[in-house]
């Protein structure tokens, strides 16, 4: 007999109730040890703390690997300002991380396929981040303005 998971949630939410909503704003700057110091900031911070490590774990891929293409593409080393909003409505977690630094490529978001790698041959140092952050998260959007780049991507905590 298959086990209803639905159920399941319903029966684990009254016995343990899901976090309230939540928002945590954080401004950080472009460089890697500021965006290490953000994600711990964020991964010890109310919703998140109240979350699954697993959940959490999974958070902290994701963030870091987008903080830091900020970091290297977006400022290229140059330095500005990151700004990252974390809301959280049970069972959705969603952020959005906004730059003024240079915009994506062709101004949208990288496929985020993997390159086919070749028998006996090393790995390669980078490329696996946008396939990384296009598979953990559920959904992504990516916007340019005037004052500079908005991505926003969201998940369902388990």
């Amino acid at each position: 007999m298959m086990c209803n998971m639905r159920a399941d949630r319903r029966r684990a939410w009254r016995m343990h109730p899901p976090p309230p909503p939540a928002r945590l704003r954080i401004l950080l700057d472009a460089d890697p040890r500021a965006v290490r110091a953000g994600l711990r900031r964020l991964l010890t911070t109310t919703p998140m703390c109240d979350l699954s490590d697993d959940f959490r774990g999974t958070t902290e891929i994701v963030l870091a690997e987008v903080l830091n293409n900020v970091v290297e593409h977006a400022y290229a080393g140059q330095g500005g300002q990151i700004e990252v909003t974390l809301d959280y409505e049970h069972p959705i977690l969603s952020f959005e991380v906004a730059d003024t630094g240079v915009s994506m490529p062709a101004g949208r978001l990288p496929v985020g396929a993997l390159t086919p790698l070749q028998p006996d041959t090393d790995l390669p140092e980078g490329g696996f981040g946008w396939f990384l952050i296009r598979t953990l998260t559920q959904g992504m959007t990516y916007r340019r303005r005037s004052d500079g780049n908005r991505l926003t991507f969201w998940m369902e905590a388990e």
